[in-house]
């Protein structure tokens, strides 16, 4: 059976180099990485929201065919914001931010940023930023050291528009969805990530934290190959 492409968005601080180990599972699968403007080593150049979505409209152009298309964390939110195409024939949202249209990333806090973020230029003339403090300890627990020590060099400042903006749509309203529950998750509670999962059609477990791409890329793979097969 020919199966979709699979277009893997990153979540914040991250880049198209976090899928590295993940996409090395899944050699029978046609896997594209996309880079979000969001995320970069300039804070006064960073994109936001809707430029991530755009990023990927335009990645999924390329593929020109079926595509699942897959967000991780932060990167769920411009995955809901891409329009529903035809070719999209199913998102899958891992330990990420499935919300409705008019939600940000910040709505389930109220706009409290949460503690572990690094926010700088908020209240400047600066466009805002934000890094991660403790990364091992929230992003990269599970994971082998010296994995998680490369991990954290790749990191990069996250724009505070991406997580202020409001969703104008959600995709998962058209397309098939599945929601991938990372249970240890010490970035965004499991239980919170179950609250919206409810929204989901298909919610699949993993006993990891929040980077199984990382900590268990085999049988994260296994879980991506059985949706994309749906």
């Amino acid at each position: 059976m020919s199966l979709p492409a699979l277009l893997l968005v990153h979540g914040a601080w991250h880049d198209s180099s976090a899928w590295r180990l993940l996409a090395e599972h899944l050699p029978d699968v046609d896997v594209r990485t996309v880079r979000l403007p969001s995320t970069g080593d300039d804070p006064t150049r960073l994109g936001d929201l809707y430029a991530d979505a755009a990023r990927i409209e335009v990645a999924l152009g390329e593929i020109g065919g079926p595509a699942v298309v897959l967000g991780h964390s932060y990167g769920g939110a411009p995955v809901s914001q891409t329009p529903a195409g035809p070719g999209i024939v199913r998102v899958i949202y891992l330990a990420a931010m499935m919300q409705d249209v008019g939600d940000t990333v910040l709505t389930p806090t109220g706009g409290v940023h949460p503690g572990y973020w690094d926010v700088h230029g908020e209240d400047g003339d600066r466009p805002g930023y934000f890094g991660v403090a403790d990364p091992v300890e929230v992003l990269y627990n599970g994971v082998d050291p010296q994995l998680a020590e490369a991990a954290v060099a790749s990191l990069r400042s996250q724009s505070l528009a991406s997580v202020t903006q409001p969703l104008t749509r959600a995709i998962w309203h058209d397309v098939p969805s599945s929601y991938i529950v990372c249970e240890r998750d010490r970035a965004i509670p499991a239980a919170f990530q179950r609250s919206m999962a409810r929204q989901a059609d298909r919610v699949r477990p993993m006993d990891s934290g929040h980077s199984p791409f990382l900590s268990h890329p085999a049988e994260l793979a296994r879980l991506i190959r059985e949706e994309i097969a749906v």
